[in-house]
């Protein structure tokens, strides 16, 4: 008998999704606004600053791809320029840099949380000043849900006076000292594509802290049309805003998105618990208290000297065999063939990631006989 699929990351609904969409099928707004739009940004910006300390602006948008290259955009990224990006991460990150025709130099991960390296941040920028090419901005990425080392890399952006672009697509959800992720930078970037922690089918928001931004962003993001009876343009613009209907399934997703949160971090302990009792099997986890990550997906290193010679690979099949899917980490960018000539500055951390690194099944709809499953194919196949 086929065994049902046990997937790395699916879509889990909570219920009350339909009745926002009833609404909007009810209201006939069948278009890229109306009031799940506006409601979508009201539940996010609440989430994020409950206590309205930092007056944050949210703009739903098609992507998180969409809403990154907004951020570019906003802050006159051009062609000819340069931005840092995390190497370690999904091309999204990067490609809208060379939407705008700039030139990623991409950055080194270090070990506590695989996310962009201090040091070799600070190495790169100065090294690109030195040959008169001064960075617009830096792409930092919360992989996977684990925030990044916030305060050293706002510091070294500090120093160098360049703008830091949050990459939160992975990370709604997590806090840093008790601050929500999607706050720290001048511009945020969420993402509700299927696989993540809440989603809107496709979707993302631009967070920023000013209001003028924000709406700079909307007008951008719904083809630049100037305030005119007729249709008049003075800027490139994209047709970048989310759908009413999408927007009404965020809605009714927002609603669980602290028990999805919960749930992952429930998986996460699971796989810390199993191996607990397996040599050469590592799982990332916080560095310390003031991290919080939604564990949106358990990474775990596996080392063959420790398991009788079975790999990433062999650990990966193995999940294959008993159709469980589980994926290696991202590819780094510095090793794709689309961006093998951008400069990249690193000592090799993000390569060995991709080498041994695994992401196991993570999903908050997992049941406990998906858990035994897993777990019966993780032991077989490492302790045979």
């Amino acid at each position: 008998m086929n065994k049902e699929k046990i997937w790395l990351s699916s879509p889990h609904m909570g219920g009350n999704e339909i009745k926002y969409i009833n609404e909007a099928f009810d209201a006939n707004w069948i278009a890229p606004l109306g009031p799940n739009v506006n409601g979508f940004e009201s539940d996010i910006q609440n989430y994020l600053d409950g206590d309205k300390s930092k007056g944050i602006e949210v703009a739903a948008l098609s992507s998180g791809t969409a809403a990154l290259h907004l951020a570019l955009v906003l802050l006159g990224v051009e062609r000819g320029d340069e931005v840092i990006c995390q190497s370690m991460t999904f091309a999204a990150s990067a490609n809208p840099i060379a939407y705008l025709g700039a030139t990623p130099v991409f950055v080194d991960s270090e070990t506590d949380t695989l996310n962009i390296c201090p040091e070799q941040l600070e190495i790169a920028i100065k090294d690109r000043i030195a040959r008169s090419k001064k960075p617009k901005a830096i792409i930092g990425v919360h992989l996977y849900g684990m925030p990044y080392k916030i305060d050293e890399i706002n510091k070294v952006a500090k120093k160098y006076d360049i703008p830091v672009v949050e990459d939160s697509a992975e990370a709604l959800g997590s806090r840093y000292k008790g601050k929500n992720c999607g706050t720290f930078a001048e511009y945020s970037i969420l993402s509700f594509n299927g696989n993540k922690i809440i989603t809107t089918s496709g979707g993302g928001a631009l967070v920023t802290k000013d209001v003028a931004k924000k709406q700079k962003a909307v007008f951008l993001a719904t083809q630049a049309r100037d305030n005119a009876p007729h249709y008049q343009h003075s800027e490139i613009g994209y047709n970048y805003r989310l759908s009413n209907i999408s927007a009404g399934i965020g809605r009714g997703q927002m609603e669980v998105l602290d028990a999805h949160v919960e749930a992952r971090r429930e998986m996460f302990e699971f796989y810390v618990n199993l191996f607990q009792e397996i040599d050469g099997v590592k799982v990332f986890k916080e560095p310390n208290e003031d991290f919080y990550s939604n564990h949106w997906l358990t990474v775990i290193e596996v080392d063959e000297k420790l398991t009788r010679g079975i790999d990433r690979e062999g650990l990966r099949n193995c999940l294959e065999a008993e159709n469980i899917e589980s994926r290696p980490l991202w590819k780094p960018m510095h090793m794709q063939p689309i961006f093998k000539d951008c400069p990249f500055y690193g000592t090799g951390i993000a390569e060995k990631m991709f080498e041994k690194g695994l992401c196991l099944p993570s999903g908050s709809n997992l049941t406990d006989e998906d858990r035994d499953r897993i777990k019966r194919a993780i032991l077989d196949c490492l302790k045979k």
